[in-house]
């Protein structure tokens, strides 16, 4: 037992022996690592305490591996006389040690303490980011702070008193464009739409074309349209001109017109009369022998007493005398007139595909008959000849070819227009006393102008380029004789220009100049030029503009009887109106022939305004008598208020607005110029 005890306690002294050889290795490991991490940071005064923080950790360290029997720096904690455990199970029990610990352990050794706080970063999960929480907590903040001044700001601006600027008020060109689309409300004929705005008109001359003579198997419902001034007679002819002149307006100026509140009215009214004149043909076949028109009667010639809407004065509503219907089978201007009201009407309505494509149909078939039938309408002495007789059918042509050009995009009408024998024939290379005169008669000034934008904007080249270019040129001529400061037409004292050399009813001729110059100076400002030469002197687009507004301003009031020539416009204007149904009351009397005589003849002022209805104009003394029976002063006219309305549709609103560029070339084909033909072979 002795001999154990003793070889126990020798075992035990050796054990502990051992123990204390292995702390001290194990120290001088560690003031080893300490030296390199002294040697990599070279911080002396901090890595001796860490040192001596690692060595503090190092032996706690070694103290529980002791209890795993391998020193991870090399050699046995304990030598045990029975320890059989191969190096197999020594791996397996490194593999127990808490991995991750170590590494973290010795780590520690290597990086400073300012290292490993920067390690311990907080983060904030997402879900499907993380992100560190400082800046979680900054962007966090500043989201707040900025909701509460976007709350602030919120809060201060609806509780601070607004100053509401009112809108400009509608210039006099707007304010007196709303009123005179109002006169073709009042001149409509047949059933009336239910919101026709104008109370004392109603239903009227219902049997239209039904139980007329003259009226033929095709033609037999000629109910609608508009009467042409003041006595209930539909002049075809010139109501194709009105409704021509309405469409190119539209076309130019829809933007305008919209910013009026206009477009839909003017649209219907345009409507109104191309489905009339739709009425007045076989519109469903490709060509025809016969057209419509007129319907009614005027002739009081010999002093007939036969009743018809010039010998009898009566409310339309009231008519019950016969009213005939004058066809023609040969008349080309009247034709080509109403194809072209029919061709620029179509591009008003191109978005309603399906009437837009009847309306070219029914244009197609009447140019058509106008090229193959030569004739004019008022010809023989026929009835037109004495209120709208029509000089020539050539400028018809052309005018009627640019629209279906414009219409079609078919080339052939294009150089139908461009004829230079076509042109000459209309009077395009020569002046005379109405050179420049655009009118229900004469239709060169507008084919010219609406020609030159073909040119400005499309340039369409050979063959076209000569005839167009001296279309131009004839134009710019024209826009200068417009001008005060030549001589080819004279003004009055107060500044009318006399387009009809002192004759009568002169305002529907200065409304269309008026038009045709504000829209010549739009023409050019959408093409980036500045104005034109009229010689050796250059004029700006100003200048036509000023044109435009001082003949407008003259109508509008600016005269020297300080009297508008619009009725309903400005507090002084025609009180005696020529005009049958404006001056008979309606009081549910119905009044017979010569039983209205009594309202013509009174001296008292009509019973209805005519809202908007252009008066026929004054003298060439601005002298002016407000008398119902001077229907050479006191009557309106569809044709002139036409060429009214797109007179103040140009001038109305900012300058700025302009023309629609695109509209009118919307059916027109890309344009490739066609390259001359080669010169003719040399011959020695």
């Amino acid at each position: 037992m002795k001999g154990k005890k003793k070889g126990l306690r020798k075992s035990v002294k050796t054990n502990i022996k051992h123990k204390k050889h292995q702390k001290k290795r194990s120290t001088h490991h560690l003031g080893q690592a300490s030296e390199v991490v002294s040697s990599v940071f070279g911080r002396k005064g901090q890595v001796m305490s860490s040192t001596q923080m690692l060595v503090g950790l190092g032996k706690e360290l070694v103290s529980k591996m002791s209890m795993y029997g391998r020193d991870p720096w090399g050699g046995p904690l304990e030598i045990h006389a029975t320890d059989s455990a191969t190096d197999d199970e020594r791996s397996r029990n490194l593999q127990e040690l808490d991995r991750p610990a170590l590494d973290e352990t010795q780590q520690s050794w290597l990086l400073g303490a300012g290292e490993q706080k920067k390690k311990k970063k907080k983060y904030v999960d997402l879900g499907c980011i993380i992100v560190s929480r400082k800046i979680f907590i900054w962007t966090l903040g500043t989201l707040a702070v900025s909701a509460v001044l976007a709350g602030l700001i919120t809060l201060i601006v609806k509780t601070v008193p607004r100053h509401h600027h009112k809108p400009a008020p509608p210039d006099n060109y707007t304010l007196a464009l709303h009123k005179a689309l109002l006169f073709f409300n009042a001149q409509k004929s047949g059933k009336l739409p239910r919101h026709n705005n104008v109370s004392w008109r109603g239903n009227s001359c219902m049997d239209d074309g039904k139980k007329s003579e003259g009226s033929s198997g095709v033609i037999k419902d000629l109910i609608g349209g508009y009467y042409d001034a003041g006595d209930a007679i539909k002049f075809h002819f010139p109501k194709a001109f009105a409704m021509t002149m309405l469409s190119w307006s539209v076309i130019e100026y829809s933007a305008k017109y919209e910013a009026a509140g206009e477009l839909a009215h003017v649209k219907e009214l345009i409507k109104w009369g191309t489905d009339y004149f739709l009425k007045t043909f076989n519109n469903t076949a490709d060509t025809i022998n016969l057209i419509a028109a007129q319907v009614g009667s005027g002739d009081t010639a010999g002093g007939s007493t036969t009743p018809n809407d010039h010998y009898c004065w009566m409310r339309p509503e009231d008519i019950d005398y016969p009213r005939p219907v004058t066809t023609c089978s040969s008349c080309s201007d009247l034709a080509a007139e109403m194809a072209a009201a029919l061709a620029a009407a179509s591009i008003v309505f191109k978005d309603n595909r399906a009437y837009s494509q009847k309306l070219v149909h029914g244009a197609t078939t009447l140019y058509g008959f106008s090229r193959k039938q030569r004739g004019r309408y008022s010809a023989s002495g026929s009835e037109a000849s004495v209120f709208y007789n029509s000089t020539s059918y050539w400028d018809e042509f052309v005018w009627g070819g640019a629209w279906m050009y414009f219409a079609t995009g078919n080339s052939s009408y294009l150089k139908l227009a461009t004829t230079p024998g076509l042109a000459k024939h209309a009077g395009a290379f020569w002046g005379g006393p109405d050179y420049g005169v655009l009118s229900w008669d004469n239709k060169l000034t507008g084919a010219q102008v609406l020609l030159s934008r073909l040119r400005l904007f499309l340039s369409p080249g050979y063959p076209y380029e000569e005839i167009l270019r001296t279309f131009h040129n004839q134009t710019g001529i024209i826009m200068c004789s417009y001008l005060p400061i030549f001589t080819s037409f004279n003004r009055t004292k107060g500044g009318l220009i006399q387009l009809n050399h002192g004759r009568p009813q002169p305002l529907q001729y200065v409304v269309n100049a008026a038009f045709l110059a504000a829209l010549y100076s739009d023409y050019l400002d959408a093409a980036d030029t500045p104005g034109w030469y009229c010689g050796p002197n250059f004029f700006s687009t100003d200048v036509l503009r000023d044109f435009a507004k001082t003949q407008i301003d003259y109508i509008l009031g600016k005269n020297p009887r300080k009297m508008s020539y619009i009725v309903g416009f400005g507090n002084h204007y025609p009180k005696h109106v020529h005009h049958r149904a404006a001056s008979i009351p309606k009081n549910k009397i119905k009044y017979n022939c010569k039983g209205g005589w009594k309202w013509r003849d009174t001296p008292k002022p009509n019973p209805h305004t005519i809202v908007g209805a252009m008066v026929a104009g004054p003298d060439k003394h601005d002298g002016f008598h407000d008398v119902r029976t001077n229907y050479n002063y006191t009557e309106p006219t569809l044709a002139g208020n036409a060429g009214l309305v797109a007179a103040l549709v140009a001038l109305s609103g900012d300058k700025s607005s302009g023309i629609d560029k695109n509209t009118l070339f919307s059916a027109v084909p890309p344009m490739f110029p066609t390259p001359p033909p080669p010169p003719a072979p040399w011959k020695p």
